[in-house]
């Protein structure tokens, strides 16, 4: 079995007055793809955005409650976010590219957190980067050219190859593919199933479809709540909660 690589206790998030978050608790396997799957505003991108304190931005959000990466309180004052955001990496629902070249769109994380130590390296993070994102062959002619002259779903394997340069050891995924056509769409999904050799994958998806190709671990969030968590197959054809397979039927949503 993969070990677990972030586990959440008693997760609890408020928005000013709203409780937005109720008592979650889930263990997530490393070398694994977790969908979090439930209708609009059930609370499963806040969750996600617990995992690399990205609530911190926000200022009525409190966060309380233990989020463990390896055994380690992200939340413990210790920890520096930026730190913390270079070790999980986010993908956001529309792709969101630097006003930059390709290159230095893969090159500002490593730069930053001082990865390389002269170009050769550098080069070779960029690379490789690009090529975890399926994106070297379409790009290695025009690395000098604006990251937004390319196409939307090359785009958003921009910007996997700009969240996977800094060495991260999990990916978030906010709704990776919700701005792209099917094509494009079926390319990021084969592309999230090779990311988890490496990485320890979420992903948040309005598709129950999608959770069903490309996971296999499902977490059903209903009104704050996380309903039930299991193996993806389990979860879509024998799930144990009368309200999971309400969703999963389409009777609520």
């Amino acid at each position: 079995m993969d070990e677990i690589k972030i586990s959440a206790q008693d997760v609890n998030v408020f928005y000013g007055e709203t409780h937005a978050l109720q008592d979650v608790n889930v263990k997530i396997r490393d070398n694994t793809v977790t969908a979090f799957i439930g209708p609009s505003g059930c609370g499963k991108s806040t969750f996600l955005r617990c995992i690399n304190r990205m609530n911190d931005t926000i200022e009525i959000c409190r966060v309380k409650g233990d989020i463990l990466i390896d055994a380690e309180d992200i939340y413990d004052r210790q920890v520096d976010p930026v730190q913390l955001r270079a070790k999980v990496g986010m993908v956001f629902q529309k792709p969101n590219p630097f006003p930059k070249s390709i290159y230095d769109n893969v090159a500002y994380g490593p730069r930053i957190h001082g990865l390389a130590r002269n170009k050769p390296e550098l080069d070779e993070i960029v690379e490789k980067s690009l090529r975890r994102a399926a994106l070297w062959d379409e790009a290695k002619d025009r690395l000098g050219q604006p990251g937004t002259g390319l196409s939307g779903g090359q785009q958003q394997r921009l910007c996997i190859a700009r969240a996977v340069a800094t060495a991260p050891e999990v990916l978030l995924m906010d709704e990776p593919c919700s701005a792209l056509d099917p094509i494009a769409t079926a390319q990021i999904e084969e592309l999230i199933d090779e990311l988890r050799q490496n990485y320890c994958v979420v992903i948040v998806t309005h598709s129950m479809q999608q959770a069903a190709r490309v996971s296999q671990h499902t977490a059903f969030f209903h009104l704050g709540h996380l309903v039930e968590y299991g193996e993806t197959g389990q979860i879509f054809t024998n799930p144990q909660d009368k309200r999971t397979e309400s969703y999963i039927t389409g009777r609520i949503g």
